[in-house]
């Protein structure tokens, strides 16, 4: 078995919008991930979007040739990397910590993301010191990168 094959014992398979739901404050119409998969605790993961007609950034950007704004496609690679680093806590103290994005580098928007779509969302964190972190984020439409950034953020104990 290479090493690229294989998969620490600690991986999440998936986590569903009900578990994202109890860690991201995030809501409709700001919620950008539907799922993640392949989650080492702390360290890496994919999240996925489901772009449908729908979503409400669509009927404004624009409405006859709807493109997902850039900026959204880089806080969802952030919403990402903030469920990432919560699953590193254990499940009873998830919902006690906040993640917040401090941080944004090397920004690329490579082609647009139309509705149909399904993005993917693969970060991986390049760094950590005590609670701020720093990811490099890199989104995908069909295997081909549509986006990327190098992003950093903070957590802390809600009040």
């Amino acid at each position: 078995m290479t090493e690229e094959t294989q998969r620490p014992e600690n991986m999440i398979s998936e986590i569903r919008i009900g578990d994202i739901l109890k860690m991201l404050p995030h809501r409709y119409p700001f919620l950008l991930v539907d799922r993640l998969k392949d989650v080492v605790p702390g360290e890496s993961g994919i999240g996925i979007k489901n772009m449908t007609m729908n979503e409400a950034f669509f009927q404004g950007h624009f409405p006859d040739n709807p493109i997902m704004p850039g900026v959204l496609q880089i806080e969802a690679m952030a919403q990402t990397a903030g469920i990432i680093v919560l699953t590193a806590f254990p499940e009873e103290e998830r919902s006690g910590n906040s993640v917040y994005f401090m941080t944004v580098d090397e920004v690329k928007f490579r082609k647009p993301v139309l509705p149909g779509d399904v993005l993917e969302f693969h970060v991986k964190k390049e760094q950590a010191v005590r609670n701020v972190f720093k990811f490099r984020g890199e989104a995908y439409v069909d295997g081909k990168l549509v986006s990327q950034a190098i992003f950093s953020a903070m957590v802390f104990k809600k009040a």
